[in-house]
């Protein structure tokens, strides 16, 4: 049976005009059917946007499809995208991030790339750097069987697009377009990759992504630039289209090539690649070296497994997956306010939340880059456990209990978070293993009480991004509605640290990672 097609919609800078999109958008679904998602890039903010934008904000009214945007492309709008990581804006309006691949439950990949190019580094809020494109290329090439993705999203056009292809009208590709989108494209092999910024409609003819007769023949390419919302040239700003994801389709159908295909515009970003292809590998294998200097010694250091430290050459473990971009919580990465780590292991860490319920409210996070509980290696699973029985031990030492839960949806990092909490539960019978009712990339919520039993929900559709915390915070539970909100509980760097200290002072005693 074959698989069931995607119907999507793509549209170009919006700029506030959210009643004409919405209402556009109604009416194409009025007359063809309902669509799965609306992707938008270039501008989704204008100068005049507060007016409309803020009766959806409120929830005065709601878009009448997903709608998933990117980032500020100046100054003005960074103000309407609060987190980096990405967030929902307001209900059916969600802010992908700065950079990174959307993977849905249907299996749809969607890379993207917010803001406009900066030679700066770092690049402002607004803009992205070679340092973003690189560390996106990475993360992506380096998965196993790697092809390409279903569609790309970026605000600027590639640089020299036009190459081999049609003519793009009054925009002129070799001199419009950014140079780093265009080393993007080149290396992700987008089946479809949309832009915008110029208040250009223009759909390029399909290229190849491999020489013929000396490559295994591969997908095609579409490059398509949308107009801007309501223009009065009547240019095309929405553009609909159907799509199977490229993991459910049968090889020989999804390279079959179009008679109009052209040779690939950017055979000579390709071919200058390629040259590099040694730098880029040492550099890589450098950054994924994990540094652990905290500016402090925390303790003595078990040796590895079975081993005395000295001359032996312990068997080295599986390299976990890479982030698909910044990472706040994987070891190495600068993002990583190390400041709140209390604990390190050999595959995990524990940390102080940031904005916690309460001054114990801890995360058990793995070193390396995993997802989800049920992607986890067999000797990262073994010290999380450890992990769990040393929180156990430690409240109860205080005459505490304590839950831990997971949310494993729209978060690229595993997030074990521990509190303690401070009513008795009904009993419920213990659940099987999470691995043995979750299959790795399904979405879910999972609750573990330190009596042993296991909750579990599989989240079908939209779920709240804070609900564990939210419910822990009630006034049936720890009766801190206020702090319901991270954000709202962020303290001086100088005061998390105290915390930190204090917490990694009570908890040594607990601390198998320390034990010789």
């Amino acid at each position: 049976m074959s698989a069931v097609p995607l119907r999507v919609l793509a549209c170009g800078d919006v700029e506030g005009r959210l009643e004409a999109l919405f209402g556009r958008v109604r009416a194409i679904q009025g007359k063809s059917g309902r669509f799965d998602m609306l992707l938008c890039v270039g501008d989704f903010f204008g100068s005049t946007s507060e007016t409309e934008w803020e009766e959806y904000r409120t929830g005065a009214k709601k878009a009448p499809i997903p709608t998933y945007v990117l980032g500020a492309n100046d100054q003005e709008t960074v103000r309407y995208f609060p987190d980096v990581s990405g967030c929902e804006l307001a209900e059916n309006i969600t802010y992908l991030g700065r950079r990174g691949l959307y993977s849905g439950t249907s299996g749809l990949q969607i890379a993207y790339l917010s803001g406009t190019e900066s030679q700066d580094e770092p690049a402002p809020a607004y803009s992205f750097s070679a340092k973003d494109v690189t560390e996106l290329k990475t993360s992506l090439l380096s998965t196993p069987n790697f092809r390409g993705v279903d569609i790309l999203l970026t605000s600027p056009w590639p640089r020299d697009v036009g190459t081999f292809g049609n003519s793009a009208g009054e925009i002129d590709t070799k001199k419009c377009g950014s140079k780093l989108v265009a080393d993007l494209a080149a290396s992700l092999k987008p089946r479809y990759h949309f832009a915008a910024l110029n208040k250009a409609y223009y759909e390029r003819l399909p290229y190849r992504n491999h020489t013929v007769l000396q490559e295994t023949p591969q997908h095609v390419s579409r490059f398509i630039a949308l107009a801007d919302v309501g223009n009065t040239s009547k240019k095309k700003y929405l553009y609909a289209f159907s799509i199977v994801p490229m993991s459910l389709m049968d090889s020989a159908e999804l390279v079959k090539q179009p008679q109009d295909v052209t040779e690939n515009p950017y055979k000579k970003l390709r071919k200058e690649a390629q040259k590099s292809k040694a730098a880029l590998c040492a550099e890589e294998e450098t950054a994924c070296q994990f540094f652990f200097d905290l500016n402090k010694h925390q303790g003595k250091k078990r040796p590895s497994e079975g081993k005395e430290r000295g001359n032996s050459q312990p068997k080295q473990a599986k390299k976990p997956p890479q982030p698909t971009g910044p990472c706040w919580f994987c070891l190495a990465s600068p993002e990583v306010e190390k400041h709140l780590v209390v604990s390190i292991g050999t595959h995990c860490y524990l940390a102080l939340a940031k904005g916690g319920l309460l001054p114990d409210h801890v995360l058990i996070l793995p070193i390396g880059h995993y997802q989800s509980v049920v992607d986890l290696s067999s000797e990262v699973v073994e010290e999380v456990a450890k992990y769990k029985a040393a929180l156990k031990e430690f409240f109860r030492s205080k005459g505490k209990r304590y839950v831990l839960f997971e949310r494993n949806y729209r978060s690229q990092h595993l997030q074990l978070q521990a509190q303690e909490q401070q009513i008795e539960l009904l009993e419920i019978p213990e659940h099987s293993d999470i691995a043995q009712v979750a299959q790795p990339g399904t979405p879910y919520f999972y609750v573990e009480l330190d009596t042993g039993e296991k909750l579990f929900h599989r989240i079908r559709g939209r779920f709240p991004l804070h609900f564990g915390r939210e419910v822990l915070a009630s006034e049936a539970l720890l009766a801190l509605p206020q702090r319901a909100d991270w954000r709202q509980c962020a303290a001086e760097r100088a005061e998390e640290a105290a915390q930190a200290l204090a917490f990694r002072r009570d908890f040594q005693p607990f601390d198998f990672a320390l034990r010789a």
